[in-house]
């Protein structure tokens, strides 16, 4: 079994991640390998984020490992929140207070189309990759659900009339980025064991 650190402490992502990689692989987190310090987030992308938390890991704790970063791009507020989507509302950020402020800045708006992605670094045997995912989809005008994390009440994936906070974990993870970011990296991870 290949050990692989997934660079987080949020263990909604960590249950995710363990329902879509493959078997073979034992997901350790940050808590795992005794890593307290607060990862460096600070570029402006995406891709940046990630791979800025991976390098962080696999260089002081020697591991293969994994980080992803996530946005919400909203298109009537130019993309917003985006890159900043886990600290939206400032420094005391949490997913209600970034949820408000994002319902408030959407308040009276008809034009409420917004995609989510996720993408994820990779450092596997001093190699980096990425791998991207996104999903399609509207902001609601309150809260739908009590599942799901951060601005799942408030996002309705194209084609669906449930919020990803309506959705059980399995529906959720078939279709939302981060499910289809790790789902490309399952794919490259199982080839790879393939080639070997």
């Amino acid at each position: 079994m290949t050990e692989l650190v997934f660079a987080t402490n949020n263990r909604n992502k960590l249950k995710e991640a363990e329902g879509i990689l493959p078997d073979n692989f034992l997901l350790l987190n940050l808590d795992d390998i005794g890593c307290t310090a607060e990862l460096p987030e600070t570029a402006d992308t995406l891709e940046e984020n990630a791979l800025m938390k991976a390098r962080y890991v696999s260089e002081h704790f020697a591991c293969n490992c994994f980080s992803d970063d996530t946005g919400l791009l909203v298109d009537a507020l130019d993309g917003r929140p985006g890159v900043f989507s886990a600290r939206y509302s400032g420094p005391e950020a949490d997913s209600d207070k970034n949820i408000d402020k994002l319902l408030g800045e959407m308040e009276g708006k008809t034009m409420r189309k917004a995609r989510f992605t996720t993408v994820i670094a990779l450092i596997l045997d001093g190699e980096e990759y990425l791998f991207e995912g996104s999903v399609e989809g509207t902001i609601t005008e309150k809260r739908m659900g009590a599942k799901g994390f951060g601005y799942d009440p408030v996002f309705v994936p194209e084609g669906y009339s449930e919020s990803f906070a309506q959705m059980s974990a399995e529906e959720k993870n078939r279709i939302s980025h981060r499910g289809r970011a790790l789902g490309k990296m399952q794919e490259f991870l199982m080839e790879r064991s393939l080639r070997r």
